[in-house]
């Protein structure tokens, strides 16, 4: 099954909660926090994540590109992320295996992901342990910017490890995301897509939604 994950990064916010409305037949929300170190740019943070939760019954799938994430881990689980998903760049070794086993801990489910610099093998480390691998296929940061098909390889790469291992572990993809390349992505194994300004610029964000999860053009 084909899962949609709209970003929220690319909604507008002064409507934030209209915009979540809008979106609520996707499977995921995902929601990007940054911090200004780990990647250039600052986004939201614990009040906001708290602040949407009151809105939505929705899975949260909660993006933390910041340093140092497993002091904060069991925090965006208590706020209300469902999926906690930090990078494996930040971190050492013990410290990802620690925040893996914290984030299980809160009753959640666990995520690591990589730069498009990074090789899919920084995961196997972790992958009988996680629930779901993301794959950047755009530098973070940013909304916006460019699908890089250089990444599918990477995607093709873990969906072969956990099949081969039998392993209940997802396969997300994000940056650039829309009908052409989530096809592509799928192709490779993904099934988790996040999209942001496919969505929230669509002037039928449901329609988008299923136009994604579906495969086809209108």
């Amino acid at each position: 099954m084909i899962k949609i994950a709209p970003s929220i990064l690319a909604a507008d916010f002064a409507k934030l909660g209209e915009e979540i409305a809008g979106v609520e037949t996707a499977d995921y929300l995902h929601l990007d926090i940054m911090d200004g170190v780990f990647v250039p740019n600052i986004s939201i943070g614990l009040p906001v994540l708290e602040s949407v939760r009151k809105t939505t019954d929705m899975t949260f799938d909660v993006h933390l590109m910041i340093t140092s994430p497993a002091r904060y881990v069991s925090r965006f689980a208590g706020a209300g992320g469902d999926i906690i998903v930090f990078h494996v760049e930040a971190e050492t070794e013990e410290n990802t295996r620690a925040a893996i086993n914290e984030i299980h801990g809160c009753g959640r489910k666990a995520g690591l992901a990589v730069k498009p610099g990074t090789s899919a093998d920084e995961l196997l480390p972790y992958i009988d342990m996680i629930d779901i691998a993301l794959v950047m296929t755009v530098e973070p940061g940013f909304g916006g910017q460019e699908f890089m098909p250089g990444m599918l390889a990477k995607i093709e790469r873990l969906k072969q490890i956990i099949d081969s291992r039998s392993l209940n572990c997802e396969i997300e993809v994000d940056g650039g995301i829309n009908v052409k390349t989530a096809k592509m992505c799928v192709q490779a194994g993904a099934n988790v897509l996040v999209a942001g300004s496919d969505i929230f610029r669509s002037a039928d964000k449901a329609a988008q939604i299923e136009t994604l999860r579906r495969g086809r053009i209108n």
